[in-house]
């Protein structure tokens, strides 16, 4: 489980991390921080994952330690292979197709790339950007050790039983 807030942290957004946090232990479930080692380290979450403009990996390594799962978004070739040299567990590559979840999203990467890419280097390689229960066996299929899922899995309007129901199909899929 990925905890991702793209606003200022505030009250509300620690709270929600505690309870995340308080939850992923319970169920056994691994929690990656999006963007913040700080909160990382805060929450006991087993990792972050950081973008091309966060703190760099290596200074993410030295905070975190060894043990704690690093990942690190690329959007191109250039930025994979340049990643692939970093102290990171895993490369995420994207978005491999068009994604509604950023105001401003990279060029589309595309299979074909994802599979050259994923050819390059032994760390795993995360698919980002729109992925789909439509098309995520074709991304599986192209290289990618697995996937990541926003849009398609907690749509901007889902009750709960909706979202029970996504995440069965989902894991099913997978």
């Amino acid at each position: 489980m990925q905890w991702r807030c793209k606003t200022v942290i505030g009250r509300e957004q620690l709270d929600q991390v505690d309870r995340l946090s308080f939850l992923c232990q319970r169920h056994n479930a691994t929690l990656i921080m999006n963007d913040r080692a700080d909160l990382a380290m805060m929450a006991a979450a087993e990792g972050v994952h950081l973008g091309q403009d966060d703190l760099p990996p290596e200074l993410a390594r030295t905070l975190l330690g060894t043990r704690a799962v690093l990942g690190f978004s690329t959007h191109n070739r250039g930025q994979f292979l340049a990643g692939a040299k970093l102290p990171v567990d895993y490369l995420a590559l994207g978005p491999i197709f068009g994604t509604a979840n950023k105001a401003d999203p990279d060029p589309v990467v595309g299979l074909d790339e994802l599979r050259l890419c994923a050819s390059l280097t032994r760390l795993p390689t995360v698919a980002i950007g729109g992925i789909t229960r439509a098309n995520a066996c074709q991304v599986l299929d192209a290289g990618a050790a697995s996937v990541a899922v926003i849009g398609d899995l907690v749509p901007e309007s889902c009750d709960a039983d909706s979202l029970r129901h996504r995440f069965h199909e989902w894991m099913r899929l997978l």
